[in-house]
């Protein structure tokens, strides 16, 4: 069917699922680290927006961590089901770092997640803020582990194979192989403006709705001042990142440039838009801007870019996919950088909550760091092809002798679940959105926190018997 096989099958399964469960670890870092600024800039300032916000933000960070934990599950089980030829291959490598990840991140952020949640008004202001900066350590930590085991994957190094597996002789160079680095930093610091842009659409909504109150005001503000910083960081991490590729994956680079072949010692130039043929070996109606190509890889103005053409065409990743995906998420990444230094203008004439356009430019944007998270993950597993663990195993040697009918079935059963579960958990955390954060805007004013009793950390947790009827009135009011 379509001229696919089994294995093609089989990288779609895992492609859909790896699809869904990115998003959510990428929305549960940004939050975690959100949460512990909120948690931290309320107890230093007695701000009670601060504190509302938190409790708004932590109902959808729980939804949006147990989807993820959910999902992940699903990844770790088809490494057996699908691929049991590569877990055979690279396990010894890939498993400790997945069991470590276990044991330290999942470890942390499961005993403190409960504190975080349900312990507002039953532990003390310490306890709690230092429960929410666990969690917020714990999912950094898992992913350090992650991306360690999946660069490895990209840049192998610190093995033997022997008896046709790999075994692991230097654990340090197998942790920090040659592209860690980078792609720890890219993906730490795409989940941080991922959550910036999601804040900021969130609070954009609600102003273009009329509800406007220092609680969404804080919301954009915050947002808009994590995009101006962190969206030009990403740019220079994805430079050093990208000098990174060029060294050790250079079919990788030649693919999402869409370079075929290099002209006697020309530049390279830079196509900016154009569609890669791999059966014809060549990018149509390419538009190119000269010498661009070596500037950016290179850093020079006359050094050449790898062509695809000097490598043998089963080597060579689909170029035309990379090539798109590739410029999909710079593209946003300007949009992110344009609508922080928006933002800074705004803000210097007093209208960043009241201008609609740059509000509807913000609600817009809500989605485009998953986007681009997505968008630079099939970059980068797509343009490591064929190959499954980089100049070691290929991906047609690495799936289950599983047949096209059973392949089938099961990707259309993952089609089917994931769509209705998730759905509805990501139709919940929408309609949490929407309502928006509860504040106490007229209310007698108190310490509240930890301990105390003012704001529930849940619905109806500061009720008791002998609440009066002033209490009652302000609960009301807050919901």
């Amino acid at each position: 069917m379509f001229g696919l096989e089994a294995l093609d099958l089989a990288r779609i399964q895992f492609a859909f699922t790896v699809s869904f469960h990115i998003l959510f670890p990428a929305i549960t870092i940004g939050l975690a680290s959100y949460l512990a600024v909120l948690e931290g800039l309320w107890l230093k300032t007695r701000d009670d927006t601060y504190r509302d916000l938190y409790h708004f933000w932590s109902k959808i960070f729980a939804v949006n961590f147990g989807m993820g934990v959910v999902s992940g599950l699903v990844m770790s089980y088809q490494f057996g089901t699908n691929w049991s030829r590569f877990s055979d291959f690279a396990g010894a490598v890939t498993g400790p770092l997945l069991t470590y990840e276990v044991l330290t991140a999942f470890f942390l952020e499961a005993g403190f997640l409960g504190v975080m949640l349900f312990g507002w008004n039953k532990v003390g202001r310490k306890l709690h803020f230092f429960s929410t900066v666990m969690v917020a350590i714990g999912t950094l930590i898992s992913t350090f582990w992650i991306l360690s085991s999946n660069s490895w994957m990209q840049t192998p190094q610190g093995f033997e194979i022997v008896d046709g597996r790999v075994i692991p002789v230097d654990w340090l160079a197998v942790i920090f192989n040659p592209s860690f680095p980078y792609r720890l930093a890219h993906m730490a610091v795409a989940a941080f403006v991922a959550t910036a842009f999601f804040v900021g659409s969130s609070a954009a909504w609600h102003l273009l709705r009329g509800r406007d109150n220092p609680a969404i005001r804080r919301m954009l503000s915050m947002a808009m001042w994590m995009a101006l910083i962190v969206a030009p960081v990403q740019a220079v991490i994805g430079d050093f990142h990208g000098l990174n590729t060029l060294k050790h994956q250079p079919a990788k680079i030649a693919a999402i440039e869409g370079h075929w072949e290099n002209v006697g010692n020309e530049p390279t130039p830079l196509i900016l838009f154009g569609w890669p043929d791999m059966k014809a070996e060549k990018t149509k109606y390419a538009v190119e801007i000269p010498y661009l190509g070596s500037l950016i890889l290179t850093h020079s103005l006359d050094k050449q870019v790898p062509a695809l053409k000097e490598f043998p065409p089963e080597d060579r990743p689909n170029s035309t996919i990379v090539f798109w995906s590739f410029r999909v998420m710079v593209g946003l990444g300007m949009l992110m950088i344009f609508t922080g230094l928006w933002s800074v203008w705004l803000r210097k004439r007093g209208t960043l909550y009241t201008s609609r356009p740059f509000l509807y430019l913000t609600l817009w944007m809500g989605p485009s760091g998953l986007i681009a998270i997505l968008a630079g993950w099939f970059t980068t597993e797509i343009g490591r092809q064929p190959w499954v663990v980089y100049g070691l195993m290929r991906t047609a040697d690495a799936s289950s002798a599983h047949s096209f009918v059973q392949m089938s079935i099961t990707l259309a059963l993952f089609v089917v679940v994931y769509f209705s579960l998730f759905g509805v958990g990501l139709g919940y955390m929408m309609r949490l959105v929407r309502k928006g954060p509860v504040t106490n805007e007229g209310a007698e004013t108190s310490h509240g926190g930890p301990g105390q009793k003012r704001t529930p950390a849940r619905p109806l947790s500061a009720a008791d018997d002998d609440h009066d009827a002033d209490h009652g009135t302000r609960l009301n009011k807050g919901n």
